[in-house]
């Protein structure tokens, strides 16, 4: 899908010694940052998911790419939720060297990681179902989409690509700082695809992709509120996939921090 970013033509490193700098090259493009045409982009995203093909069939990219300023763990695996495990394993190690440590995070994560994505990531590729690795930006809020003056063509940017599960893509769409976030923006590029199977723990799955999103933003801004949602989210799930007992909740010293953050999720 060429017309759905700026032609690219080259890159490489200066001869600039100290702070060791590389360079892009691509079109220019006259446009608009006002919030794109929900129509449109469910459309064109949803046929770049649908067309794109793993070169390997494997979930990942042939090499390290970056969200923002911190590089992701993409090496190639058969697995989407063996991937995904690495992937949010790698923001929590992120978030953790930038903000310090914060025990009961630190915990819920273990949680998370040990039964909540096996469960839950883990029914997608059970009974016979399997998921389609396909092309991802993998950071596409408002701010890495533009709309063409000239032809009103959208046209996507600083991408932060990988091989992944295609409704991985708009956890980005579920963080409250984004103006992409209304609802019109899901609805439009759920019109134009199948939801995986469970479907009925879709919005659970966006809750999850949408933690990696926003502890990676954690990691580039300290003492982000986003800290406080990731926490949150994953108290939900936690609750409703791999709930403690009262009594393993009041050995780990959190019982009420707990059970408070359970109910603020229900608001993201």
């Amino acid at each position: 899908m060429p017309s759905f970013v700026p032609k690219p033509y080259t890159w490489g490193k200066m001869t600039l010694i100290s702070p060791e700098t590389y360079f892009f090259l691509c079109d220019f493009i006259d446009m608009s940052n006002k919030l794109p045409d929900a129509t449109k982009l469910g459309a064109l995203l949803a046929e770049l998911h649908r067309i794109s093909k793993s070169p390997t069939g494997k979930f990942g990219f042939f090499m390290s790419t970056c969200h923002g300023k911190v590089p992701q763990a993409v090496d190639w695996d058969p697995s989407w939720t063996s991937f995904f495990l690495k992937l949010l394993g790698q923001a929590l190690k992120q978030d953790l060297e930038n903000n310090g440590p914060w025990l009961a995070l630190e915990k819920i994560s273990d949680r998370v990681m040990s039964a909540v994505i096996p469960r839950l990531l883990g029914a997608l590729e059970a009974e016979g179902r399997s998921v389609k690795p396909s092309l991802i930006h993998g950071d596409l809020w408002e701010g890495n989409i533009g709309t063409e003056f000239e032809t009103g063509n959208l046209l996507i940017f600083d991408a932060a690509s990988y091989y992944a599960h295609s409704e991985m893509e708009i956890g980005m769409w579920r963080c409250e700082r984004h103006r992409i976030r209304a609802k019109v923006y899901k609805r439009e590029y759920l019109r134009n695809v199948t939801i995986s199977e469970p479907a009925d723990e879709w919005d659970d799955r966006n809750r999850i992709y949408c933690v990696k999103m926003n502890l990676v933003h954690s990691a580039h801004h300290t003492n982000d509120i986003v800290r406080q949602t990731s926490f949150e989210d994953m108290c939900f799930l936690i609750k409703k996939y791999a709930p403690w007992s009262p009594e393993e909740l009041d050995d780990l010293g959190f019982a009420d921090e707990f059970a408070k953050a359970v109910e603020d999720a229900k608001l993201h």
